[in-house]
């Protein structure tokens, strides 16, 4: 197994929720939203992530990028004529079931990571699984603060964008109406960020 340099699912959270709540303001909460114990995010190009959380401290995060994943795992390598990429090679028994089950709703999957402990794992291969590729907003402050800007024109006060994601799902219709603007649905946002704090 190698390491991965992740922050752990806490410290995800703050972001992921202010990414979510710009986008559910919009009404794009498809794109970026907490559903119980699964947070997902997709970047509208067929290019996603899912984490898991399972219990006692632990998650999963899957996911894939259709363009730079070089992994094929399981029935992937068969479909497009590719070596195989073992996702689950040294993994513990409870990695398995959020992988299962995204490939059983019909996505591929690149990428499949564990943590526990305070410490992100990852199979051993040496092939760009597409993870730096999808370059998602809950892995990294500046790379959220510059979707955000996306999503609404560049006409968020950066104080403002810093103070949404500050709230660590914690949001108000106040801070989200202060970064989308008056026209958009704030009250949308605030709930969407919310339901980051359920699991």
């Amino acid at each position: 197994m190698r390491e991965v340099e992740l922050p752990p699912p806490t410290r995800m959270r703050a972001r992921w929720a202010a990414f979510a709540a710009v986008c559910a303001a919009r009404g794009w909460d498809a794109n970026c939203h907490a559903a119980g114990s699964v947070w997902h995010y997709d970047d509208g190009g067929g290019n996603w992530a899912d984490l898991h959380f399972t219990g006692g401290g632990r998650a999963v995060l899957v996911g894939h990028d259709h363009e730079y994943s070089e992994t094929y795992h399981n029935r992937a390598a068969e479909y497009f004529g590719e070596p195989e990429t073992d996702l689950l090679a040294g993994a513990p028994d409870w990695w398995a079931p959020p992988v299962r089950a995204a490939e059983a709703s019909g996505q591929w999957v690149g990428f499949a990571y564990g943590f526990a402990d305070g410490t992100w794992l990852r199979a051993d291969y040496d092939v760009d699984d597409g993870f730096g590729a999808l370059d998602p907003p809950f892995a990294d402050t500046g790379r959220c603060r510059d979707l955000i800007a996306d999503f609404t024109g560049d006409h968020a006060d950066p104080a403002a964008v810093d103070a949404l994601i500050a709230a660590d799902a914690d949001v108000t219709e106040e801070l989200v109406a202060a970064v989308v603007g008056p026209d958009l649905d704030a009250a949308a946002g605030a709930a969407a960020a919310r339901r980051f704090l359920a699991a």
